[in-house]
């Protein structure tokens, strides 16, 4: 073996402690890495391909009726490729063996064929035959829910009618990988299902013989599609068009898009911050080590070897440490991918999810590592290797020594001698004080940044349960209905208090930005709804102007005081001026408010409602779940604790999960600087140590100056380590903003706390190995010149 080889796998073997250290960092940012990039690209793969296969439609738009002869109006617009109209709308349903209310969508499929576009795929069992008006396929997440099979039966009610239906087949749609309810946040798979049932059962149910309500269009390659949106609304306008709207604004598709977001975020900025971090701790290790060896590399070079074989050297020492992070990265980040992926699979619904750990990932992070390692320490390795032999063989030249303020008579006084000596290490060498503090305390910023998340989330579901939200239940009519409909509703067994409300879909727009949400109407002095996720601030309902959540404020770039334009998409569409009166804070989901009577007002209607708030007696509940289910204007029935249960187990099995193992990682890598730390401050002190030994100075105290230096460096880096985790989780959680919720910003003493705690436990077991060693330290061979 060469002796630069030998040389290399001694200084691995000497160094265990500091390469275990930063490989464990390293392979942390790319198991991370490998996960997100994995579950990302099996995500868009999956998403591309049910698009394609089932020809998923570009454009959407419902109307209250339109006449079938529309249709071929509509394909004849310039840009659209095929329209494809069909009958959609929304039934209760009823599972033996499940008391719970339950919702579902109901669309037609051509009688005994399959859709043009957004196919159904049937994955158990088979579509309607021609003829089969009371069969009906279900969406797969539903029937899982419930154990359902081809040949069970269920009971709709449909425009008030009971009808008892028979499953002939199981299948998907790329409409609804994502399927949620109408006023859900999340799916709920137990409570709302989507049904497929031939067209003419559904017109015959629905009174729309010759009609439809919903209507899907593809565009040929390279059409814009604002001017077939735009040509969509006028050809549906005089039969209650409630607004087309391009596949970006569509429910499911903007799910996907967003979580795709997260994914790209978490896919940069968490490798980002490992990588960097094992980047900054290479550059410290191969300086302290090049420093230390001056002596041996100035003997390589006198025998002959040349600088690039001295640079190839110790480039090889920083190539090993970062292929074994890559190596233990990979196999680790393979290995957790896939059950991350099953997780995704529940929440988005494909025929096939085509997750496979794509091997440039594995490249892609290790190119990654490489890239960072090499660059963190070529400069120093450079350096040394440019070093004459003759200079190098010279011992470094002695710190500056003279009397300081330490030397005074009341310092000296009042502070022992080892004291007096940690201070002085430390004042003699700032920037390697320094560069220590910053490496622990990177370490501390990413404990902060995994126990933030845990905190965070819980405040921004107290927010919305606890504060925001306080109701049992949630109510929606079919049609909206006048506001006497709450005395039947308070009449109920079990409803102690109930608020109704008026809600309409709208486009909101503002110089060029718009977005499709609701705008909901109720009491100016709700009990059960609040406005503001700050308790001290609630800003009253306005009866002129609109309130808006911030997040939709800053993407149409609004402030109070400015007019938008507010396109209701109901039934009888209108469009308004609106003043934006005051912008609040919620945590989930993007809206505007109002109170209710100005918007009854603004929509030209007396004081209607189409929905309730109900607070009740949980000792009832089944009693009034049942009454609620015989009153035919009650389209759906929502549980606030079914919402929140349902958030918390999506939270807790994607981003949680994630910052579980981030806080586990952050963990073991907070060990692994400090220890490395504490190993480098012992080899560099090793010398002066044995000496002071000699001198007289008794192991206890010599143990103290050891001990004093790393525990002034560690409680230095601690305020700093808050600093810097303050700013990841900023960083992430702007990163990680969507429609569907905002972490909040929210810092607490806990956070600190466990920060804190997590330096201090790493920086105590570090301090109790390298006291073993210091109590086997050999004076004799520690103090033979070199």
């Amino acid at each position: 073996m060469k002796p630069l080889t030998l040389k290399l796998w001694r200084d691995l073997r000497t160094m265990a402690g500091q390469v275990a250290a930063i490989a464990t960092i390293i392979a942390a940012g790319v198991m991370v890495l490998i996960i997100t990039v994995s579950n990302l690209d099996a995500i868009r793969l999956s998403t591309t391909a049910f698009y394609q296969q089932n020809n998923f439609a570009d454009i959407f738009s419902e109307a209250r009726r339109a006449p079938n002869s529309l249709v071929e109006r509509a394909n004849n617009i310039d840009g659209v490729s095929l329209a494809e109209s069909r009958i959609s709308t929304m039934v209760r349903i009823q599972v033996t063996d499940f008391e719970e209310p339950i919702q579902g969508r109901m669309i037609s499929l051509p009688d005994g064929e399959q859709s043009q576009l957004n196919r159904v795929s049937i994955l158990q069992g088979e579509r309607p035959q021609r003829g089969q008006n009371q069969h009906v396929v279900i969406s797969q997440p539903f029937a899982q829910a419930h154990n359902l099979q081809p040949g069970d039966r269920i009971e709709a009610i449909m425009n008030g009618q009971l009808e008892r239906l028979t499953i002939t087949g199981i299948g998907l749609s790329p409409e609804f990988i994502y399927q949620l309810g109408p006023a859900d946040l999340l799916p709920d798979y137990s409570r709302f299902g989507i049904f497929w049932m031939n067209r003419e059962a559904m017109a015959s149910a629905f009174d729309m013989t010759g009609a439809f309500n919903s209507i899907s269009v593809s565009l040929q390659s390279g059409a814009a599609q604002e001017p077939v949106i735009e040509q969509l609304d006028q050809l549906l306008e005089p039969y209650g068009s409630r607004g087309a709207y391009h596949r970006s604004e569509q429910i499911s598709h903007q799910f996907i898009e967003q979580e795709i977001e997260q994914l790209e975020v978490m896919a940069i900025l968490l490798p980002v911050i490992f990588l960097g971090v094992a980047a900054f701790l290479l550059n410290v290790l191969m300086t302290r080590i090049i420093r230390s060896q001056r002596q041996p590399i100035a003997i390589l070079k006198a025998f002959g070897y040349h600088n690039h074989e001295i640079v190839r050297h110790f480039l090889s020492l920083t190539f090993v440490i970062i292929i074994l992070g890559v190596l233990v990265g990979a196999v680790v980040g393979t290995w957790v991918a896939e059950p991350v992926a099953a997780i995704y699979a529940e929440y988005f619904r494909f025929p096939e999810f085509r997750f496979q750990t794509q091997p440039a990932s594995i490249v892609l992070a290790a190119a990654i590592a490489l890239a960072a390692g090499f660059i963190a320490t070529l400069r120093a390795v450079y350096k040394a290797a440019k070093r004459a032999p003759a200079e190098a063989m010279r011992p470094p030249v002695p710190l500056s020594f003279k009397k300081s303020w330490l030397d005074t008579p009341l310092f000296r006084q009042r502070f022992s001698q080892p004291v007096r000596i940690i201070i002085r290490n430390l004042m003699r060498q700032p920037l390697r004080a320094i560069l220590s503090v910053f490496g622990i305390a990177l370490s501390g910023g990413l404990l902060l940044l995994g126990s933030y998340m845990f905190t965070a989330m819980d405040h921004m579901l107290d927010i919305q349960y606890r504060h925001l939200l306080r109701m049992n239940l949630e109510v929606h009519f079919i049609e909206p209905t006048n506001e006497t409909e709450l005395s039947t509703l308070r009449a109920q067994p079990g409803v102690r208090y109930a608020e109704g409300f008026r809600q309409v879909p709208i486009r909101i727009t503002h110089s060029r930005q718009q977005y499709r949400t609701s705008l909901l109407g109720f009491e100016a002095n709700s009990h059960l709804r609040q406005l503001n996720d700050d308790p001290t601030r609630q800003p009253e309902l306005p009866t002129e102007g609109i309130l808006i959540t911030d997040y939709l404020a800053d993407y149409l770039g609004v402030k109070p005081g400015d007019n938008v334009t507010v396109e209701v998409l109901s039934d009888t569409p209108r469009t308004l001026d609106i003043t934006v009166a005051d912008i609040v804070s919620e945590p989930l989901g993007l809206g505007a408010y109002m109170e209710r009577r100005a918007l009854n007002r603004l929509l030209r209607e007396g004081p209607s409602i189409n929905g309730a708030w109900i607070i009740h007696d949980q000792q009832e509940q089944e009693l009034l779940f049942s009454r609620l289910r015989d009153m035919p204007q009650i389209v759906s029935i929502g549980q606030i604790s079914d919402a929140e249960r349902e958030i918390r187990e999506y939270l807790d099995d994607t981003i949680l999960v994630t910052m579980a193992v981030l806080l586990l990682l952050a963990g073991s890598i907070t060990f692994a600087v400090v220890y490395n730390n504490a190993r480098i401050i012992f080899a560099e002190r090793e010398r002066e140590l044995a000496t002071l030994r000699v001198l007289g100075l008794t192991r206890g105290e010599v143990s103290a100056i050891l001990v004093g230096e790393l525990a002034i460096i560690v409680m230095l880096s601690i305020p700093l380590a808050w600093l810097i985790g303050t700013g990841f989780s900023w960083s992430l959680v702007t990163g990680m903003s969507t429609d569907l919720f905002r972490v909040p910003f929210v810092m607490d003493r806990f956070m600190y706390a466990f920060s804190a705690v997590g330096v201090l436990l790493a920086a105590s077991l570090s301090i109790i190995l390298i006291l073993r060693r210091l109590f086997r330290l050999d004076m004799m061979s520690s103090l033979k010149t070199e």
